[in-house]
């Protein structure tokens, strides 16, 4: 928690974004990654659901790009995708988000290669409207860039 609070303070300080904590989710909730709440508390999940393992650290940074995203933006629509992904490539490019490279089990600083797999998917906070969605077309979602390129 420590090394990831240091990269969130590093995330607000370029984006102007600013939270109120940074905790790590209660073991009991099953149903989500991260969440944020109006008065910017973010809750991270450090631990796979199943097995109990400690999550890569590319997936905790992956999770806490699209919590921050919410301040900004609190919900899921083209705006937030935009900024979630302005965020996370920020991340890739400062070296706080490399997905891919195998884990060690070392916590580097954030300024070095951190270790890190695939980031996990997240899943919302929102309520799940699964009945009104199936009866929606599906419509093609532009790419990281395309809206980056609508909104940056």
């Amino acid at each position: 928690m420590t090394r990831l609070e240091r990269d969130a303070q590093r995330i607000c300080a370029r984006f102007g974004l600013r939270y109120r904590v940074l905790e790590p989710e209660r073991a009991n909730v099953k149903s989500r990654y991260g969440v944020c709440f109006s008065d910017g508390t973010i809750r991270i999940r450090l631990r796979h659901v199943t097995t109990g393992k400690p999550l890569k650290y590319s997936s905790l940074v992956s999770t806490l790009c699209h919590e921050l995203a919410h301040l900004k933006h609190f919900n899921h629509g083209l705006r937030f995708r935009a900024y979630y992904a302005q965020i996370l490539e920020w991340c890739r490019q400062e070296g706080i988000y490399q997905p891919g490279l195998p884990a060690t089990g070392t916590a580097a600083p954030s300024s070095a290669a951190a270790p890190s797999s695939a980031a996990a998917p997240i899943k919302a906070a929102a309520p799940k409207k699964a009945a009104a969605k199936s009866n929606r077309k599906k419509k093609a979602k532009p790419s990281p860039s395309a809206q980056l390129e609508l909104f940056g």
